[in-house]
């Protein structure tokens, strides 16, 4: 008598592209559970509470996976992150369980690089005032902060991974000159791509006409940005954050905005999304805002989508490229 094939319960807690939607429905041994068809603001973090518990893979989004969730879920093999950020999930947590954490290595790095560019120029041109000058029939405005040119400006990039090395790669093509702070990467390395090493983080801060943070959320980043930070910035500089909100301290900047401090920023991420309606910064004409939409085109989705429903397939068929994975130990010890 044949065996019955082994069959995968897989969530999602969003839909995906319909190209990684067919290498879902194209497996036999897979059952599928779909949380949301869009994603519309909040994490479906008490749905995926309640369908977890049989589940031996999941796709989560923002929503948190701590030692509680894991400890509903004994048949849990693996979790792909839509993106490449895994604050909210407790990695230690899933390596004693266990369960390895997949994230989408490489499909958003030119997308969110893009993203800071766009942020870049908006707030140089003032873009955003300029569209509601038009508008309201003023046509030109002649008040307020002068618009720039990025050509000639130094940019301070923090954070040299994936995204922060085509950020300053695209800095370059703009004629800017670029400045690099990653602990992670020798200067040799940073000065071989045509970039000043800054290895001395507060000396840096002091020379930039611009910040822009593209560093992993982390303990020792949490609030990085504060009010010392800030204070160290030219009074004509702009702040760009399209990694993690909670990398800055966001009364902090409210405040270095409102009197001149700084001079303006851009953000994508805030440090609680969506954000409070009574948030010091909406009030604020110097602050460009995206809805941590950096990696939103669909190009970029097509991509996240697909490597995001791989990262899954290939763990439940034992050939996952650890290069996609955060603790790639579970590999070895799930092997042995």
């Amino acid at each position: 008598m044949q065996a019955c094939a082994t069959m995968y319960k897989i969530v999602l807690c969003r839909a995906l592209h319909p190209a990684a939607m067919a290498l879902l429905e194209a497996r036999s041994d897979i059952a599928l559970t779909v949380l949301t068809t869009a994603f519309r603001g909040p994490p479906m973090q008490r749905e995926l509470t309640e369908t977890i518990g049989d589940a031996d893979a999941v796709m989560v989004g923002l929503e948190r996976v701590d030692e509680d969730l894991l400890a509903l879920a004994p048949r849990l093999r693996a979790i792909s992150r839509f993106g490449v950020g895994y604050d909210s999930l407790d990695i230690p947590a899933c390596t004693r369980r266990g369960v390895l954490v997949g994230v989408v290595n490489g499909a958003n790095d030119q997308s969110v690089a893009e993203h800071t560019m766009m942020l870049m120029l908006t707030v140089a041109r003032r873009t955003i005032e300029m569209d509601a000058s038009v508008r309201t029939g003023t046509w030109m405005l002649q008040s307020g902060r002068r618009m720039h040119e990025l050509a000639g400006r130094r940019v301070l990039v923090i954070g040299y991974g994936r995204i922060g090395t085509r950020v300053a790669r695209l800095c370059s093509a703009f004629g800017m000159e670029v400045m690099v702070n990653d602990p992670a990467f020798p200067t040799p390395r940073i000065a071989a791509d045509g970039h000043i090493p800054a290895p001395d983080l507060s000396d840096a801060i002091a020379e930039a006409d611009i910040v822009t943070l593209h560093c992993p959320l982390s303990a020792s980043t949490r609030n990085m940005i504060d009010a010392a930070f800030l204070a160290r910035m030219k009074p004509t500089a702009w702040l760009i954050n399209t990694a993690r909100g909670s990398l800055v301290d966001e009364a902090a900047l409210a405040t270095a905005l409102t009197n001149g401090t700084i001079e303006a920023a851009g953000l994508d991420v805030l440090q609680r999304e969506p954000p409070d309606k009574e948030n010091s910064l909406f009030g604020l004409s110097n602050v460009v805002l995206s809805p941590h939409n950096a990696a939103a085109p669909l190009e970029c989705y097509e991509k996240m989508s697909q490597r995001a429903v791989l990262n899954l397939l290939d763990t439940l068929d034992g050939r996952i490229d650890p290069g996609f994975t955060v603790n790639p130990e579970v590999l070895q010890r799930n092997a042995g």
